[in-house]
């Protein structure tokens, strides 16, 4: 399976913040949006990812002064990012080695979705529980040998 499928299974809606709000404003969309993760923008470009676990960390560093950072303060520079191509073990790879849970999508420059591990759990369930249900047609189907 290709991360392109991921993505149409999932659906293409996107979260965003700009670098240069504030981390209550990302926490704020983050939590009414119920998503874990916004891609970071700075001048129409992506600079970065923040997910809660960046939230966590940059809410400790700071302590009571926390809602004075910016997203760009708090922000994952430079994530790893999957192509629509990729297919889904080697995004699982990248996920693993890289401790990320959610991978920017990248095609030539434009950002087609983010995906996140649940996304990639979801599409196994769904590829396995089809490949259940064509190998069950198959053995139902199977020709009877003639009983003569």
């Amino acid at each position: 399976m290709l991360v392109s499928e991921i993505l149409a299974i999932k659906g293409k809606v996107l979260f965003t913040v700009a670098a240069n709000k504030t981390l209550v404003d990302a926490v704020e969309v983050m939590t009414e949006q119920d998503v874990g993760s916004l891609v970071v923008f700075d001048k129409g470009r992506m600079a970065g990812l923040l997910t809660f676990r960046e939230v966590l960390v940059a809410t400790k560093k700071a302590g009571v002064d926390w809602q004075s950072l910016s997203v760009e303060d708090a922000m994952l520079k430079d994530p790893v990012v999957a192509a629509p191509n990729m297919e889904m073990d080697e995004l699982r790879r990248q996920m693993v080695e890289h401790h990320q849970r959610y991978l920017p999508v990248m095609d030539d420059g434009v950002l087609m979705g983010v995906v996140s591990f649940h996304d990639v759990a979801k599409a196994v369930l769904e590829e396995q529980s089809f490949e259940n249900r064509m190998l069950k047609n198959y053995i139902r189907n199977w020709p009877a040998e003639d009983q003569a």
